[in-house]
């Protein structure tokens, strides 16, 4: 067993990626304050460039504010589908490169390289893979080494842009000292204030208190974020593998060539493992259809996706690839859908298109569906498809609570 002391982990995140691609699109945008996102007022600045970050834009920002702090900003609409290229470029050299790595999100990755010392040299190995990413696909990144995640991703953001840094083993507690406490991961914007009502506003109070004092004011976060701010953490880092899917099924118990009550279902499957991703901090990049039809032919059909999981732009495309499926207008015995191609990351929302009152709506279904259930909030397709009595026409088999007796989700 290795200890986490033993252990050395790299932390690579891709310097604002979304701005980096859109310049090798377009050079005029170097050296330039770039807000991505939509143009309208009511639009969100998904991301921006570290010259517009001088002037207080974020991301997140209402357009129309970023607009304000910074008029000579230029604002270009976000590419999907090179978006999740480049990532994908990027992942492939990691893949190739290095023997354990967890692809966090479309621009992280942390990589464990414990053992490699005896061969090259941890350091000057993760050097090279850095060089190697930028030569290979032209896009900036940095990194931080030490025994763990958290003290390699704060070790990134304290050296970023295209830089890296690595914390020497058992400095731990040193290099975090003088670092304000929002720098912790788990330290949001409720947690920081709280933190800081309580007279802590540096890493180095936190380190000082007693564990049983932030396990009464924050509960079990309270402990994780104090082993944090100690430099301790165990969390392994996670095989990344794109054969991890979500799915869900219906079987009905007679056939039914009905495509409207069909579609409704698709809808509720989709809706509600869009839910289990955006809970679980997950986005796909894959979106699957299957039939079966009476005779038992199954048929699936499949579409490559930027990284999201954003309701209604995966429901279109299901309802795209569906349409494009179901050509024999036989009866159906069962519908599915699939989303693959799984990771970690906190793009929730289509923040490149989305205005921010969509943003918010979502963000409030989801609390709804938290705290009250899945069923809490539903599109109006859904709906019915869990409320109606189906006739028998439909072929939908009804349990006595007027649900879907047969259903199946899966999660590999």
């Amino acid at each position: 067993m290795i200890l986490s002391a033993d252990r050395t982990i790299v932390h690579m995140d891709l310097d604002c990626f979304f701005v980096a691609v859109s310049r090798l699109m377009n050079p005029a945008l170097n050296g330039k304050p770039v807000l991505i996102g939509g143009s309208s007022d009511r639009g969100v600045v998904a991301a921006c460039s570290y010259e517009a970050r001088k002037y207080g834009i974020h991301s997140a920002m209402p357009m129309k504010l970023a607009k304000r702090l910074c008029p000579e900003a230029l604002i270009v609409h976000g590419d999907y589908e090179m978006y999740t290229k480049k990532s994908d470029e990027v992942t492939e050299i990691i893949k190739e490169k290095v023997p354990l790595y967890e692809k966090s999100s479309v621009d992280e990755f942390y990589i464990d390289m414990t053992g490699m010392d005896r061969f090259f040299g941890c350091y000057q190995w993760a050097t090279e893979l850095w060089q190697k990413v930028k030569h290979e696909t032209g896009l900036p990144s940095s990194f931080g080494l030490s025994v763990n995640k958290t003290v390699s991703k704060i070790a990134t953001d304290y050296i970023k842009p295209n830089n890296n840094y690595p914390v020497e083993r058992g400095t731990e507690k040193e290099f975090l000292s003088p670092m304000s406490v929002s720098k912790i991961p788990m330290v949001g914007e409720k947690t920081y204030h709280t933190l800081r009502r309580m007279g802590v506003e540096k890493i180095h109070t936190l380190q000082q208190m007693p564990v049983e004092l932030m396990h009464d004011v924050l509960g079990e976060n309270g402990v994780t974020i104090w082993h944090k701010a100690n430099g301790i953490d165990d969390t392994p880092v996670i095989p990344y593998s794109e054969r991890k899917s979500i799915s869900s099924e219906e079987t009905f118990d007679q056939d039914t060539i009905d495509v409207v009550k069909l579609k409704d279902i698709l809808i509720r499957m989709t809706e509600s493992l869009l839910f289990q991703l955006r809970d679980e901090n997950k986005l796909t990049s894959c979106v699957t259809v299957k039939i079966r039809y009476s005779n038992f032919d199954t048929h699936t059909m499949q579409s490559r996706i930027p990284y999201t999981s954003c309701d209604h732009h995966l429901i279109s495309r299901m309802k795209e690839l569906f349409d494009k499926l179901y050509n024999r207008r036989m009866l159906i015995r069962l519908v599915g859908v699939k989303f693959s191609h799984l990771v970690g990351g906190g793009y929730q929302i289509n923040l490149f298109e989305d205005s921010l009152e969509q943003i918010q709506l979502y963000q409030a279904m989801d609390r709804l569906k938290k705290r009250f259930g899945d069923d809490a909030v539903m599109r109006a397709a859904g709906l019915g498809f869990h409320l109606r009595d189906f006739n028998p026409f439909n072929g939908i088999r009804k349990s006595v609570a007027g649900g879907i007796q047969k259903k199946e989700t899966a999660m590999a």
